[in-house]
């Protein structure tokens, strides 16, 4: 006789990465710098509200940055928002519009999980920020939807899982997709991961 389980009543964390931009096609480091969506990343935002549209969010946050705020309301989720600073993207310094190749010639092997950022952030000063998030959406009522950044997001997908931030490292997140970071018993677990607005 199949036994069913209670499904875990603890929130969830719905990540959202914003649509592209001009810096995001290009491969530019895009931190502090307010780039707009692109005409293909409205696209894409537009049909996010397919795959968000049927649920029912307890808390809905974004960075401050216009990219990933016009993400959100295009996803549907215009009256719901709120502003959360900590969500920002990576601040690059001195890196911020330069790709990695460009910043190599002048830092062989540079990687902003492994180099510092003469005037930027550390990882650990990210991951504070993110950590403050965590707290947030593990408090809510209910699930939580975070719309932000590539780097932001992998951050706090590490520590969600009880990672160091350099973990990161190791998730890939493309532009307008979304992920599930949730619970397994009294581990926190990722769900879901990088699944593009047109799926499903």
């Amino acid at each position: 006789m199949a036994i069913e389980l209670e499904p875990d009543t603890r929130p969830q964390a719905w990540l959202v990465r914003h649509g592209e931009t001009a810096w995001s096609k290009s491969g530019q480091h895009t931190g502090l710098t307010d780039i707009p969506l692109t005409d293909a990343g409205r696209a894409q935002a537009r049909r996010l509200r397919r795959k968000l549209g049927k649920r029912s969010f307890a808390l809905v946050l974004s960075s401050p940055m216009s990219r990933a705020l016009q993400t959100a309301r295009l996803a549907g989720f215009g009256e719901l928002v709120q502003v959360d600073p900590d969500l920002h993207e990576w601040n690059y310094g001195p890196y911020e519009g330069l790709t990695t190749a460009e910043i190599r010639e002048a830092v062989p092997g540079w990687s902003v999980w492994t180099h510092p950022i003469p005037g930027g952030e550390t990882a650990d000063e990210v991951a504070a920020r993110v950590d403050r998030v965590i707290a947030r959406v593990r408090a809510a009522s209910g699930d939580a939807a975070l719309f932000a950044h590539g780097h932001v997001l992998r951050v706090l997908t590490a520590r969600w899982l009880g990672l160091p931030p350099t973990d990161g490292r190791m998730l890939v997140l493309g532009t307008a997709t979304v992920s599930v970071l949730g619970w397994e018993r009294e581990s926190a677990v990722l769900e879901r991961w990088n699944a593009p607005a047109s799926e499903g």
